[in-house]
C-alpha cells in the first residue's frame, strides 16, 4: 500500500477482501493502528509529540491524526508542519476537525492527507468540496441515525467512520455513552464504510474489536503516555494484524 500526495490510498498485491474496491482495501489497511495524539500526554516522559508520532509510527501505526482542541490555529499549523515531516508519508496523517488547517497546512507545502470530523464539525460535504476527491476524510459516527445520515450522502464523500466510545475515557470528558464491543459490531455491521473504534480501547480488546469487524483501532493513551511509544504501537499492530488474518 502507498498513498499518494493529496491522501489517495494506492494498493499493490492481494488484499483478502476479495470484491473491494483497491480504495476501500487500502483505507481498511490504512486504519489498522491509528494514533490519535495528545500532546500533554506525550510531554509526560519528555519525549515530546514528534518524538511519539515518529515513534509510533515505527512500531506500526498506520494513520496519525493530529488532535488538540487547547492549541490556537498557529501552533496546530506548525505542529501540523512538523509532523507531516516527521511522518513523510509512512503514515496517512489526518487533523481532527480543522479543515483550514490542513489548507494552510497543504499551502505551506506539508504532506496533509485530510481531516477527520465531528458531528458537529463542518459538514462532511463541504470539507470534501474544499480539500477535493483525494482527500481523506472520516466522520464521527455513534448512533444508527448517523449512518442513516451517511448512506443518504453521495459515494465518496466520506472514506471511514469513527465509531465510539468503546469504554469510557479520560480523553474526551464529553464522550457519548459507551458502546462496549457489541455497540461497535452493531454499527460497524450496519455500515458499508471502513469503520474505525475509538475511545479507551486498550490491547486485550482489539482481538474482540478486530472479530467485530473493525477496520481499524484508534488509540490516545496507550501509546502517547507510554514511556515506550514504539513499542506499543507494535504491540497494538501485532494484535490487530492477528485478529485481521
Amino acid at each position: 500500500m502507498s498513498v499518494r500526495p493529496g491522501g489517495a490510498v494506492v494498493v499493490s498485491g492481494a488484499s483478502g477482501d476479495s470484491g473491494a474496491s483497491d480504495r476501500s482495501v487500502g483505507m481498511r489497511l490504512a486504519l489498522g493502528v491509528y494514533l490519535v495524539t495528545d500532546t500533554a500526554m506525550a510531554g509526560r516522559h519528555g519525549l515530546g509529540l514528534a518524538a511519539v508520532v515518529d515513534a509510533a509510527v515505527a512500531g506500526g501505526a498506520t494513520t496519525v491524526q493530529l488532535r488538540d482542541h487547547d492549541a490556537s490555529p498557529a501552533a496546530l499549523l506548525a505542529a501540523a508542519v512538523e509532523l507531516a515531516a516527521v511522518i513523510d508519508g509512512r503514515a496517512l496523517f489526518l487533523i481532527d476537525d480543522r479543515v483550514d488547517v490542513v489548507l494552510a497546512a497543504r499551502l505551506a507545502g506539508a504532506r496533509v492527507d485530510g481531516v477527520h470530523l465531528g458531528q458537529s464539525d463542518l459538514p462532511v460535504s463541504a470539507a470534501r468540496t474544499l480539500l477535493g476527491p483525494d482527500a481523506v476524510i472520516g466522520l464521527t459516527a455513534n448512533t444508527p441515525a448517523h449512518l442513516t445520515a451517511v448512506a443518504a450522502l453521495p459515494e465518496g464523500t466520506v472514506d471511514y467512520l469513527g465509531v465510539g466510545v468503546i469504554r469510557p475515557t479520560t480523553t474526551k470528558p464529553d464522550h457519548p455513552e459507551p458502546l462496549g464491543i457489541h455497540g461497535f459490531a452493531a454499527l460497524a455491521a450496519a455500515s458499508s464504510l471502513p469503520c474505525v473504534a475509538i475511545g479507551g480501547i486498550v490491547e486485550a480488546d482489539v482481538p474482540g474489536l478486530v472479530a467485530a469487524g473493525a477496520a481499524g483501532v484508534a488509540v490516545v493513551s496507550a501509546i502517547c503516555a507510554s514511556p515506550d511509544p514504539r513499542a506499543a504501537a507494535a504491540r497494538f499492530a501485532e494484535l490487530r494484524n492477528e485478529g485481521a488474518r
